[in-house]
């Protein structure tokens, strides 16, 4: 075993090494790592010695004419920048999380999902009679912390003072919940609660929330079950429900003497979403339907077993169990922990996250307060919002600053441009207090400047931004440089051909028509067709539509499908080839065959033309960035990867 400290010099000469420069190129450095993010990226075949100097003598080609096209001002071009603020302005939204604070959240949803709290409920309304007052309601909820705590029955509490119509039938009970049933706040107070405790009274939007965790058990995970309902409406008098009654006994004694329950659902279900599949529901999850319906369903203790008839508020029904999904602890898995992921980050909760990355924020971009007195400032507020006059004399004007973040000034003008937007509550109820608008008014200004400065704060972000910018500017000055020259310049393509014109021959090729199908049972079917009348190709390839796409030309012969490897003459159809990435097939007709080698004229040649002038003006090109900006490899370092 390496003794500790010389380990941690191994350690320290491995990362001295791969921050080394592997090249430079006119002043420009590149880094070890920068290269080898880059290969590992981009080079997808073989990695050996020889395709990595391969790669490295592509990417200093690239980095040499970004150089260039910035040396030339390119990156200034409107389009250039225009496209970047666009990709800046997609991409943006998925960075600004605090990733830690997301791992956070999904290992919870993890451990809260492995139990289900049994809850119970009390609600204490604002509003009595239309009419709201908080204060009373606070009144009414402390009077039944008090009862609960004297030792009194929560469901005999709840059915007198819950303004919860439902707390009159179960009082208060609203059976198991799981993670992810209820909002994250509440979700949060019931998770950490302990078992047969009442909970610190919760505030929400209409009234106050008395919570009580009634008791816990290991997570039941979710049931796949059918079901039969007899359904009724709300209003339905006693000879009604009689009736429906009466109806789902008789059928509950038919499935005990063997009926056939999807059968029966589909006749006689008034569910109409479950009916139409057998009876066959969506998962039933923990707290997502009626208590007495979860309790039912939960309570069948195997596959295939069937409930007596039970009622709800939408009626009677009959549940089969079909199978349980339990919840799988142990399942770790990429895939277990990404679907867990997209459920965190489709939730409620990824609020918090923008709490603790706008803290984050404040933090590393050293938030400073200026001294001033908060009373002040809430008397200047009112002044600017309520037009109520300013007592003494006035210390802050609009363009006081009351704080700074980075280099960022936070003015009175700007906090009462927040205030005035968002001092009111979502519900209408009234005005915030204005310490709680402060904290939104810190918080959404982190954010905003976290936004705005996210090159600085995430590499990710910045190097994604870079690629792309390069990626402009090298498509940029590839066009100018080389690709228009080469397609546009007939005169140099021209002299280019005549001074190469050995290597544009035809080798031994044919007239053919290839055929391009959609799959193979196409391409068969237009090949027997054309086996009868082959002089009609057009025509008959033109009823297929959209499935085939043909194409006249003079190929030679290795450039043709052949799937059977057929000789080819005069009339041959060849066997159709399938290609394996999309199932698409193509095969030929051939029209005319060439058995000796021929000159290509310059217009036949002119696509392997472009593209051999094309090369030459690269290579040429090249080698004058080299001199104007002399590239410098370290052997050594390359000589390590």
């Amino acid at each position: 075993m390496l003794k500790p400290m010389l380990t941690a010099f191994l350690g320290l000469l491995t990362a001295t090494a791969f921050s080394q420069t592997l090249f430079t190129y006119g002043g420009d450095t590149v880094t070890v790592p920068q290269f080898l993010a880059a290969y590992t990226k981009n080079n997808t075949g073989v990695k050996d010695k020889e395709a990595l100097r391969n790669y490295l003598d592509l990417y200093i080609a690239s980095r040499l004419k970004i150089r260039e096209a910035k040396a030339r001002g390119y990156d200034t071009l409107p389009q250039i920048t225009s496209d970047l603020v666009s990709l800046r302005e997609q991409i943006i939204p998925s960075y600004l999380k605090d990733e830690a604070a997301v791992n956070k959240l999904v290992e919870e949803a993890r451990v809260r999902s492995q139990k289900d709290i049994h809850l119970q409920h009390i609600f204490i309304s604002f509003a009595r009679d239309g009419l709201a007052d908080t204060a009373a309601a606070l009144q009414r909820a402390h009077g039944v912390l008090k009862k609960l705590e004297a030792g009194e029955s929560f469901a005999t509490v709840a059915k007198e003072f819950s303004d919860d119509p439902a707390a009159q039938v179960n009082g208060g009970d609203a059976g198991y919940i799981t993670v992810f049933t209820l909002p994250y706040a509440i979700e949060n107070i019931i998770y950490n609660t302990p078992v047969g405790k009442v909970a610190p009274l919760y505030t929400s939007k209409s009234g106050y929330l008395i919570l009580k965790n009634g008791g816990e058990r290991p997570a039941l995970g979710t049931l796949k079950a059918a079901q039969i309902l007899i359904a009724f409406p709300p209003d339905a008098d006693a000879k009604a429900k009689a009736q429906g009654k009466k109806l789902a006994d008789s059928l509950y004694n038919a499935l005990l003497k063997g009926a056939d329950f999807s059968k029966l659902a589909t006749r006689f279900s008034n569910d109409p979403v479950s009916s139409q599949a057998e009876g066959q529901l969506l998962p039933v999850a923990v707290g997502e339907y009626d208590a007495v319906f979860e309790n039912a369903v939960f309570a069948l203790s195997k596959n295939g077993a069937i409930t007596k008839p039970f009622l709800t508020a939408h009626g009677y029904h009959i549940v089969k169990r079909l199978a349980r999904l339990p919840v799988n602890v142990a399942d770790t898995s990429a895939t277990a922990v990404q679907t867990l992921r997209e459920k965190v980050e489709g939730s409620d909760r990824m609020e918090s996250t923008q709490a603790a990355l706008a803290q984050r924020i404040l933090h590393d971009a050293h938030f400073t307060k200026k001294p001033f007195a908060e009373t002040d400032l809430w008397a200047y507020s009112d002044s600017v919002l309520d037009g109520k006059p300013v007592p003494g004399k006035k210390p802050l004007t609009d363009s006081s600053v009351l704080f700074t973040l980075g280099a960022k000034e936070a003015t009175v003008a700007e906090w009462i441009q927040h205030a005035q937007t968002f001092r009111y509550k979502s519900d209408g109820t009234g005005l915030k207090s204005y310490p709680q608008v402060w904290n939104e008014f810190v918080q959404a200004t982190a954010l905003a400047y976290y936004k705005d400065h996210l090159e600085q704060y995430n590499d990710a972000f910045r190097q994604q931004l870079e690629e792309f910018k390069d990626g402009n500017l090298f498509f940029e000055i590839m066009q100018r440089d080389v690709w228009n020259k080469a397609q546009e310049d007939t005169a140099a393509l021209q002299t280019f051909y005549a001074a190469h014109v050995q290597n544009y021959t035809w080798n031994k090729s044919a007239d053919a028509v290839v055929f391009y199908a959609a799959d193979a049972a196409t391409a068969a079917r237009l090949r027997t067709s054309l086996q009868k009348t082959p002089a009609a190709w057009k025509k008959l390839a033109a009823n297929l539509g959209e499935k085939v796409a043909a194409d006249s030309t003079r190929l030679e012969l290795s450039q043709i499908p052949n799937g059977a490897g057929q000789a080819l003459q005069k009339g041959t159809l060849t066997q159709p080839v399938i290609n394996p990435s999309d199932s698409t097939a193509s095969f030929a007709l051939i029209l005319k065959l060439y058995n000796t080698p021929v000159q290509r004229s310059f217009a036949e040649a002119k696509g392997l033309v472009v593209t051999d002038y094309q090369t030459e003006l690269e290579k040429t090109w090249i080698a004058e960035l080299k001199k104007k900006y002399p590239v410098v490899i370290n052997e050594a370092a390359l000589a390590k990867l």
